[in-house]
């Protein structure tokens, strides 16, 4: 069977956490936003929402809210991921919507030979990442990548087989 670089794409995926310290362009930052919206949400009711952060004193104060700080003082830019509670019309599925448009952004990131990774603990702080970011409440926080050029590329991983997911 011949593979499409989608399948490419998520077969060589890797969640990357060591960053060298090019810049990423905003361009490249916005196509992975563009993947992002493209994707699949309720009633068509894109209710994901975005913040572009490179500032190194935002990237510190971020950096306070997690365990992971290495992580978010190590990436050249950050994007955070929201969904917009004045957009939700059903909570589960605007939060699965949500997970979506973080998988496009992970799959474009790999695409474009960029890095990055998926950031969840920092959700434990979310009110005082809208504080530093100056974001409304309004906006809920799903997520933040950390995104940037791989310093190398030895992550491995594995799974499970197949058959030990089917029911």
């Amino acid at each position: 069977m011949q593979q499409s670089s989608v399948l490419d794409a998520i077969f060589h995926r890797r969640s990357i956490r060591d960053f060298t310290a090019e810049p990423v362009t905003e361009e490249l930052l916005r196509e992975v936003i563009r993947a992002g919206i493209w994707a699949p949400s309720g009633l068509n009711n894109q209710p994901w929402r975005f913040r572009i952060i490179q500032d190194a004193e935002l990237k510190t104060a971020l950096a306070e809210q997690t365990t992971y700080s290495h992580i978010i003082l190590a990436a050249p830019a950050l994007i955070a991921i929201y969904l917009d509670n004045a957009a939700i019309y059903d909570p589960v599925k605007d939060h699965q919507a949500a997970g979506a448009c973080i998988q496009n952004m992970l799959l474009a990131i790999e695409a474009l030979g960029l890095a990055g990774v998926w950031l969840g603990q920092i959700l434990k702080n979310k009110l005082m990442v809208n504080s530093i970011l100056s974001v409304s409440n309004q906006f809920d926080l799903m997520a933040i990548i950390a995104i940037g050029y791989a310093k190398h590329h030895n992550q491995s991983s594995s799974r499970k087989p197949l058959e030990q997911f089917l029911i």
